[in-house]
């Protein structure tokens, strides 16, 4: 990356620090546990890890894009189509994903909400019960396994002392609604906290309504002084959520509020309905040793209807029809041992563990019509169990050598096995049973030093891997029997280095810079009849600069800021599909084309002004660069800058808190573009965010 970049930002950040600076010990920190699993301060982890633990003011806090905006480094887009899940990527890692989460990690409560596979999802966190959210960015990701290009993880509050009941409604532009209870308490050795939330909208654009139920419990038992025993059980029902597909640039530019005809055509929608539970028991066995065990299990089916034309569908070999119909079983289980005492005088902590997860998913596709209703389940075309489980082990250790210096590293073997039973095999439809294993191994280093109270520099380097989907291995380039089983895992290197500073018990900052190299890196190779093929590619690179910054600038004025810049690039030419109709990559794609997905930069920055009770305002702004569309790099959506401004009244008096708010997004009434759906193959990759909107609401606590 061009130090131009670097050098001013650096600086900038440097002398408004400096110039305010006193030797005087950091404030306390926020706590996350996601780096080292076990309890510690961001300031002292040599890894980019940050805790987001309150919503923005006036927000409707049901989606993960509104907890994470002012982390660096991460980019959550709020796509206005609740059939498809949020658009996640971290460090441009999990970019090309144009449905699910893919190449991040996701955990609630320590329980993954990410498949074997690397496939996750983040519509069932509930954020109304949520305590924080973790972002850990870098090389430390690896230790989290398979598709561990960074770390999302929300960890839900325990009850509190005295006992609360929450209850909160909010509704605004476009339909939105959201209501919400909460309850929250202690009982003797047990603390609870359990959370139902409704969302519902109408939609910014047409064929965009949806209805969301989520509900989670969290139930702590103490089972005596060196014994906890936790249940975690969440539900999530979105019935009939409309799809109003992507637009081509010219339909974006004659009405943003369209709808693509094709969606309307054959009614693209998506329902999905889960549950899933998890234990976690924690036992003390001495001063020095603790063990922690969580097993879980869950259930998730999805119905989706797709925009698959009728002729594409009878005439292409091997079809499978225009509507997926899922039915997932999963669980698994992670046993970790901790180790806390000295070495030569200084703490030591070591921790290991080993981790099983597996999926069994019963797979079905059915053609989107019958006769000349549209829309509508029709005949079998799809029909296979897909399996895919891991087997890991890991351990990691962080050893404070001296006063001023940690060393921290560690290594994690994964091994990943996909197996697949075909159970629809007709004429022009052969067997496409089979089965693959892939596995690595991806050790960790960091070194942090303290150079000052108020200032911590710390660098680190790791491995990572990831494996491809189940989504990507099911179809090959060549047409043939079987599913891609040829594809390879990317493989990556990873490097960073940073500066933690917090000169005052107000302010704190944050600068990191970071490259990550990946060999076999996935894109795609065709794309045809809502058929997706994918190929490696030989190099790849994501490179770049993440800054944060935060202070108190006066008595209730509080200011806060972040901003990433990001290069993301094919390092080797190769060939893609883009033609219609074309059956075999043939159109070059040249060596140092941008990532597609993956903006030049993102910034946020917000200023809030008010005390725990009585009057507040504040006023924020999003920016995101301009955003490549495609392999080719023919399109890009355009970058935008969003004001937001928000207001609120807090009455606080006994056992009530009352908080009455307001806010206005996208002040300017601007249009542009929220999301993008990389590679569609129908050159619809736009998501139009929507206009000026509005939202009103009051959250009610009694204690």
């Amino acid at each position: 990356m061009s130090m131009r970049h670097i050098r001013p930002l650096a600086g900038g950040v440097l002398f408004a620090l400096c110039a305010t600076a006193a030797a005087q010990d950091a404030r306390l920190a926020p706590v996350v546990v996601t780096a080292t699993r076990s309890a510690q301060s961001p300031y002292d982890i040599p890894a980019a890890i940050d805790v987001a633990t309150t919503p923005p003011d006036g927000s409707l806090d049901v989606n993960l894009s509104e907890r994470v905006q002012a982390i660096p480094g991460i980019v959550a887009r709020d796509r206005q189509n609740y059939a498809q899940d949020a658009q996640v990527s971290i460090r441009g890692f999990g970019a090309r994903s144009t449905f699910g989460i893919r190449g991040v990690r996701l955990y609630t409560d320590g329980i993954p909400a990410s498949m074997p596979d690397g496939q996750g999802q983040v519509s069932h966190f509930n954020l109304d019960s949520a305590e924080r959210v973790e972002v850990l960015r870098g090389p430390f990701s690896a230790l989290y396994g398979n598709a561990s290009g960074g770390v999302v993880q929300l960890f839900t509050a325990d009850g509190t002392d005295p006992a609360e009941l929450r209850f909160g409604v909010a509704g605004g532009s476009n339909g939105n609604f959201r209501s919400s209870v909460n309850a929250r308490g202690v009982d003797g050795p047990v603390d609870y906290n359990v959370d139902f939330t409704h969302f519902r909208t109408s939609g910014y654009r047409e064929h965009s309504a949806a209805r969301r139920e989520s509900g989670n419990a969290k139930i702590g038992w103490k089972i005596d002084e060196d014994a906890k025993l936790t249940l975690v059980v969440n539900t999530l029902d979105v019935p009939d959520a409309q799809d109003p597909l992507g637009l081509t640039r010219r339909q974006y530019q004659a009405d943003p509020r369209q709808v693509a005809a094709a969606a309307k055509t054959f009614d693209t929608r998506k329902s999905v309905d889960q549950q899933q539970a998890g234990v976690v028991y924690d036992q003390r066995i001495d001063d020095a040793n603790s063990l922690r065990v969580m097993g879980y299990y869950g259930r998730r089916g999805v119905r989706q209807y797709l925009s698959i034309p009728v002729a594409t569908q009878v005439s292409q070999p091997g079809s499978s029809g225009g509507v997926v119909d899922l039915d997932n079983e999963y669980g698994g289980g992670d046993a970790r041992w901790t180790w806390r005492d000295t070495l030569a005088g200084m703490p030591l902590e070591v921790a290991a563990g080993v981790a099983y997860d597996n999926q069994e998913q019963h797979r079905q596709g059915y053609e989107n019509f019958q006769g000349d209703t549209l829309g509508v389940r029709g005949a079998k075309r799809r029909d296979e169990i897909d399996r895919v489980f891991d087997f890991d082990q890991y351990a990691q250790a962080d050893w404070r050598v001296a006063d001023d210096w940690t060393l921290m590293g560690g290594v994690r073997h994964s091994e990943v096995r996909f197996r697949s039973t075909d159970r629809y095999v007709a004429a022009g439809n052969p067997d496409d049973s089979g089965t693959v294993t892939y596995s690595a191994t991806t050790p960790v280093f960091g070194v942090l030093w303290r150079a000052t109270p108020w200032m911590h520099v710390y660098a680190n380097w790791g491995r990572g891997f990831e494996t491809p989907t189940f989504s990507e291995l099911g179809y090959r380039t060549d047409r043939g029997p079987g599913l891609a089983f040829g594809l390879k895992p990317s493989h990556s290197r990873n490097a960073e280095i940073g500066l933690k500073l917090r000169p005052s018990e107000a302010m704190e900052a944050g600068l990191a810079v970071f490259r990550a190299d990946s060999d076999d890196e996935l894109a795609v190779a065709t794309n045809l009849g809502g058929r997706t093929t994918y190929q490696n590619i030989a190099r790849s690179r994501r490179q770049g600069i993440e800054a944060s910054f935060k202070d108190e600038l006066a008595r209730n004025l509080r200011f806060v800021a972040s901003y990433t810049h990001l290069q993301a690039s094919f390092r080797t030419p190769f060939l893609t599909c883009v033609a219609p109709g074309c059956s075999a990559p043939d159109t070059p794609v040249d060596a140092g084309t941008r990532i597609p997905g993956v903006p030049r930069s993102v910034g946020y920055a917000a200023l809030n002004y008010g005390a725990t009770s009585g009057w507040q305002a504040g006023l924020d702004v999003s920016a995101m660069g301009a955003t490549s569309v495609n392999d080719l790099g023919t399109e890009s959506a355009p970058g935008y800058a969003l004001f937001g401004l928000s207001g609120s009244y807090v009455f606080d008096q006994g056992p009530w808190r009352v908080n009455t708010f307001a806010r206005v997004d996208n002040l300017a009434d601007r249009h542009v573009i929220g999301s993008v759906i990389v590679n569609d193959g129908n050159g619809r990759y736009y998501e139009p965010a929507p206009g000026r909107s509005f939202l009103v609401g009051v959250d009610v606590r009694w204690r």
